[in-house]
């Protein structure tokens, strides 16, 4: 999407450790006309597959993923960092490492949310190094529901997660991928 390389151009940030900051437009604020592009070309790119619901996880993902799911007319489900006392009975749960944050999570979905038969979009707004689309991907497992795809707005080609993922047989589709970054240069996969 010429628009997000454009936006992330325009607008991004290169922090140190490879962190790309679009809190601009994405994460802290978001830009809500943008917003609705990125939900409408997601939602372009996935209208023949059958999705029943949008997976995500807590909580920069879940702006684009209830976007996607107003687009597409299904509701949308994120998995929690933290099992809280508003979540009861039986979940299913899964280990993310957030590159991020460099830490691990425990994730959980209430079994109540996800059921066998889903038909699962999943999205997000970062993919990296992988691990929270898998920790999805098991979650979706865990509940006998199946994976249409993983939709992301902005992909780090260059940390290989979206590669990997794409090797493992799972459609993959982002809005930018950045092959490399700098301080002062981002460069666009074609």
């Amino acid at each position: 999407m010429q628009l997000m390389e454009e936006k992330i151009i325009a607008e991004g940030q290169v922090l140190p450790g490879g962190i790309l900051k679009v809190g601009s437009f994405l994460n802290q604020m978001i830009d809500t006309a943008f917003l609705k592009e990125m939900s409408e070309e997601i939602a372009r790119l996935y209208a023949d597959c059958g999705v029943s619901k949008i997976l995500t996880i807590e909580s920069s993902g879940i702006s684009i993923a209830t976007a996607v799911g107003m687009q597409m007319g299904v509701p949308v489900v994120f998995a929690k960092k933290h099992k809280t006392s508003n979540v009861d009975g039986a979940v299913y749960s899964t280990s993310v490492h957030s590159f991020t944050h460099n830490t691990d999570y425990t994730v959980v979905v209430s079994s109540d949310y996800l059921l066998a038969g889903d038909n699962v979009l999943l999205v997000d707004d970062f993919l990296a190094n992988g691990k929270a689309l898998l920790g999805l991907i098991d979650l979706a497992e865990q509940a006998g529901a199946s994976v249409s795809g993983a939709a992301v707005a902005i992909e780090k080609g260059f940390q290989g997660g979206g590669d990997k993922l794409r090797a493992q047989g799972v459609r993959v589709e982002s809005l930018a991928i950045i092959d490399s970054m700098t301080d002062t240069d981002v460069t666009f996969r074609p």
